[in-house]
């Protein structure tokens, strides 16, 4: 069952088919850095120093109210903060997270913005390519605004929001939703500006941000999102619907170390994990290879792009038809099913999006 988050109650759309990520900063200690997150730095100056810290307020959960604020007992709890202060004008850094690429979601978080001289701002970072190309919706205290833009090939858009007062040492709500390419964003349980739609990026990581030297803290966050599938994966189901009687199906490519790995699966659970010299041997020099498990049979054969190139392993599970199958038998039932693999792949790039 999902749980209301920060209070808060938008009407915002969420495909049946979704999944929710909490990410829970209160459940950490001081002093932390959390992991499967990583910095990144748009920009010059120095990267930021993301950390937990104790925040001290009346409320790190819910955007306060007049009354809210009058009423609430000040608690300590663990939040993320960007704590560094270099003041180079140019300087945005960002705390991306590793655990999920993102297409259509919504996303809800607190932040309260605690310092700065030279800038006093928070924000959400979505859709990220890399330090160079992403979109971000950001408060600024000192200017009394919240704007959108995008950063394509390291170029800055003209802002595009509306002037607001955004209160420092209070907690403000921020959310973000992408569904394809339109864009909404609230402020404190308010729609912030008119639904933006931009295709510039279609997917891409979820991250926090602040610039310059504003000090700045965020809460916990949820994400609500549609899953990618990757089309390894969109792949093997496919031919799952084809040939239901396979027992196994995997799809083995090297990672950035030459390590074998699976990238699909018929079971998903075995998605990452690592494979063996069988595998390298068939990507590598086009082998084929035979064996047995259980009256099943286990092909492993290279799957190749439109060039004939070897571009990764593909290892069949067969259900033993008869202690009389040729080797021959085994190796046709293989290739009919790799074959059929092979008219939706015609390069490494058509298994890796």
């Amino acid at each position: 069952m999902r749980k209301s988050f920060f209070g808060l109650c938008l009407a915002l759309a969420v495909s049946a088919s979704g999944a929710e990520i909490k990410i829970n900063f209160s459940d950490l200690t001081a002093g932390q850095s959390p992991t499967n997150f990583h910095n990144a730095l748009a920009g010059g100056g120095q990267p930021g120093d993301w950390k937990i810290v104790t925040d001290e307020s009346p409320s790190a959960f819910a955007p306060l109210t007049p009354q809210a604020a009058q009423s609430s007992l000040a608690v300590k709890r663990p939040v993320l903060a960007q704590t560094s202060d270099d003041p180079t004008d140019e300087r945005f850094p960002m705390f991306i997270y590793d655990g999920q690429t993102f297409k259509d979601f919504r996303l809800v978080t607190a932040f309260k913005i605690v310092g700065g001289v030279a800038e006093q701002m928070a924000g959400v970072v979505f859709r990220f390519q890399n330090a160079s190309n992403f979109y971000v919706v950001r408060a600024n205290a000192l200017n009394r605004n919240l704007h959108f833009y995008k950063v394509v090939d390291g170029v800055r858009s003209d802002p595009i929001g509306p002037p607001l007062d955004i209160a420092t040492n209070t907690w403000h709500t921020l959310a973000v939703q992408c569904l394809g390419d339109q864009i909404t964003c609230w402020l404190d349980d308010k729609p912030a500006m008119p639904t933006l739609n931009d295709s510039s990026f279609s997917a891409g990581k979820i991250g926090f941000w602040t610039k310059s030297d504003a000090v700045s803290y965020f809460g916990d966050t949820t994400i609500d999102y549609t899953p990618l599938v990757p089309a390894a994966q969109a792949l093997v189901r496919d031919i799952l619907k084809k040939y239901p009687r396979i027992v196994g199906l995997r799809i083995y490519t090297p990672d950035e170390k030459g390590q074998m790995r699976i990238l699909a699966s018929k079971n998903e659970t075995e998605i990452g994990r690592p494979g063996t010299d069988a595998e390298k041997d068939t990507l590598m020099n086009s082998t084929v290879s035979i064996g047995h498990s259980k009256g099943t049979v286990l092909v492993d054969v290279p799957l190749n792009d439109r060039n004939g190139e070897a571009i990764a392993a593909v290892r069949v599970q067969l259900k033993s038809h008869s202690l009389g199958e040729t080797q021959d038998m085994m190796l046709l039932r293989a290739h009919v099913i790799v074959e059929e693999m092979q008219k939706s792949v015609l390069s490494k790039q058509d298994l890796m999006e």
